[in-house]
């Protein structure tokens, strides 16, 4: 869209350029005009609208018309802005622009829930309006504009999910939530699955005190209740109870454990000088070429100096060896993507990023909201193709042959 140079001149004339913008610049001047020519053009269609649907039996009545005007102070991006909202005689007038009752553009929330999805408290958003627009905003509106959302998030929680994912990757992140006087340390789970398309979606977020295999149950039960009917891979870290319940759940399912938190979990163990022996003797388990190879390379880990120096590595590697050997059967592309859970921890990253700020929340629903508004504010990261992902797919539909869904 063009802009007239000539109008602009004319707006500056008499004016410096610090008039443009406050709470009786320009700009709130333009946002006046505009929205009250916008409201004038929503009742002319409003009147025309009502007399081409009048039924013939009230042709004999006076058609409604315009009854003046009525005063309206709104809040605007830039600032209060006082509208004159036009009537009609009948009271049948409610203009989108603005509706009756409301007291603030919707761009005007946007920005509100946008701050807030990057974690700025809720003192904080209010300093920030009142310093860049003159608007004082209680913290009570504040709230009362991001709880809004929360009917969003119980729409996505519960929204039908597809029949079958390729991939899904689980993790968890910790927030401080209070309860009954005391705040408590819990785990929100997050659910990152990889779609036949490559692209990726966040199926859910579950919080639990404590992970086992009931709250898993619970976990993939609302799954399956909302559509889901197989997953091929489920790549997780290590969480407790979960191979139980997925085999109940999904028994076709293929479980892998995340290689790279078992390789941070045995780099704890060593000291510093002896990390990168450590790590180059471990190399050969997880790069081996089958998982009898593995698991020899495995056994002379066992016998070697180091496994006697330091005893706790080489039995975490044995307790997990079940989950940790199932992506040895895949060709390199599918190994590199589904031997660590990087996916998501990014993805969390982004998220601890947004609650670290809080000290705690006062309920999970609160939490919730604010993940699922920086779930939003980033969408644009996840939601991405993987890498490689034409490769990893013709691989998945070999494998998994009539299972894997074609997208």
């Amino acid at each position: 869209m063009s802009i007239d140079k000539d109008l602009l001149d004319r707006l500056m004339e008499g004016r410096s350029p610090g008039d443009l913008f406050g709470k009786s610049g320009i700009l709130s001047e333009l946002t006046k005009a505009l929205a009250e020519r916008a409201l004038n053009t929503e009742m002319n269609l409003h009147l025309d609208e009502e007399c081409a649907d009048r039924a013939p039996a009230e042709g004999n009545l006076p058609p409604n018309r315009r009854n003046g005007s009525s005063r309206k102070t709104v809040t605007t991006e830039s600032g209060k802005v006082v509208l004159d909202i036009p009537r009609d005689r009948n009271g049948t007038f409610d203009p989108m622009l603005i509706a009756k009752y409301q007291r603030r553009f919707p761009e005007f929330d946007r920005k509100i829930v946008s701050m807030y999805a990057r974690g700025m408290t809720t003192r904080e958003i209010q300093g920030h309006i009142e310093e860049i627009y003159g608007v004082e905003a209680s913290p009570g509106l504040i709230s009362a504009i991001t709880d809004a959302v929360m009917d969003e998030v119980v729409a996505w929680q519960n929204r039908p999910l597809e029949p079958c994912y390729p991939i899904v990757f689980m993790d968890a992140i910790r927030v401080n939530i209070r309860s009954d006087g005391t705040v408590s340390n819990k785990a929100v789970f997050v659910a990152l699955a990889i779609l036949p398309d490559g692209t990726r979606d966040v199926l859910g977020l579950w919080f639990q005190a404590n992970e086992g295999a009931k709250f898993w149950a619970k976990v993939l039960s609302d799954l399956r209740n909302r559509g889901v009917q197989d997953i091929l891979i489920a790549v997780v870290d290590g969480l407790k109870g979960f191979p139980q319940a997925i085999e109940a759940a999904f028994p076709r399912t293929r479980i892998q454990t995340c290689i790279v938190h078992l390789l941070r979990h045995s780099m704890s163990f060593a000291s510093y000088k002896d990390r990168k022996a450590v790590a180059t003797a471990l190399k050969a388990i997880y790069t081996a070429v089958d998982a009898r190879e593995a698991e020899a390379a495995l056994g002379r880990f066992e016998e070697s100096d180091l496994a006697r120096q330091y005893p706790a590595i080489a039995p975490s590697w044995r307790r997990a060896w079940n989950e940790v050997i199932p992506f040895l059967d895949y060709p390199p592309e599918v190994r590199r993507l589904i031997y660590t859970t990087n996916a998501i921890e990014a993805l969390n990253a982004k998220i601890r990023r947004a609650v670290r700020t809080r000290g705690h929340f006062p309920s999970d629903e609160a939490a919730a909201k604010l993940i699922y508004l920086a779930l939003n504010a980033t969408s644009t990261h996840w939601k991405r193709s993987v890498r490689e992902w034409h490769a990893v797919k013709c691989q998945l539909a070999i494998m998994f042959d009539d299972r894997f869904p074609m997208a």
